[in-house]
């Protein structure tokens, strides 16, 4: 049929959506009823951290997500959707910079070291990748000056990179929340469902992502 190939990856973006939706309800679920809730300033650290989880699942993987599908499987012009997929970028990457600090600060607030386990160095090389990533590739696409052989010579790399970075994000959240599932002892409980559930979400999440890019005929 001629209207399959466009119509999986059409359908991989709305559930891609649908998960994204899902992945926001239960990560607030998460935090505001099982984890005692978020703020920047509180007597109660465990919401400073909280923040962090938030931040770095909305902004990195969902938006992020969200930036890589505006430009490859959602309709409109070609320069529209670019100016949109690099404003999406952009505000990913200062909401992950939040994200980061926020946990910084839960550290050193307790007096906890810094970047000492393997989800942390994960996420610093993650959010330090995302910032040149957007960077260069504001330089090389988006300014006039830039010529347009060397970004057709780019551009493979550029698409390369960017899944590279939505993946390693995706397995340092999974990382994270199996860390948060150790240190806090769930085992079997509605909050350790909750936690699970949500990893799950995360994962599909970014299947669909790569999908819909992978099969887009847009």
């Amino acid at each position: 049929m001629k209207g399959s190939p466009r119509a999986r990856p059409v359908a991989a973006t709305v559930f891609a959506h649908v998960l994204a939706a899902a992945v926001i309800a239960l990560v607030l679920v998460w935090l505001l009823h099982f984890r005692e809730g978020l703020a920047f300033s509180s007597h109660v650290k465990s919401k400073i951290f909280n923040i962090h989880p938030l931040l770095m699942i909305v902004g990195v993987i969902l938006i992020g997500g969200e930036a890589i599908m505006a430009y490859k499987t959602i309709p409109g012009e070609r320069r529209v959707q670019k100016r949109v997929h690099f404003i999406l970028h952009l505000l990913a990457l200062l909401i992950g910079a939040i994200g980061i600090y926020a946990v910084f600060k839960f550290h050193e607030e307790l007096s906890i070291p810094h970047v000492y386990t393997l989800h942390s160095w994960l996420g610093i090389i993650t959010i330090f990748l995302y910032g040149l990533q957007w960077l260069s590739s504001f330089l090389i696409f988006a300014l006039p000056h830039s010529r347009t052989a060397t970004r057709a010579a780019v551009a493979p790399w550029h698409v390369f990179v960017g899944m590279v970075i939505f993946v390693l994000a995706i397995c340092t959240a999974l990382m994270g929340l199996g860390e948060k599932f150790i240190f806090l002892k769930l085992q079997r409980s509605q909050e350790a469902l909750v936690v699970n559930f949500l990893g799950l979400l995360i994962i599909l999440f970014g299947v669909s992502v790569v999908f819909g890019v992978s099969f887009s005929r847009l």
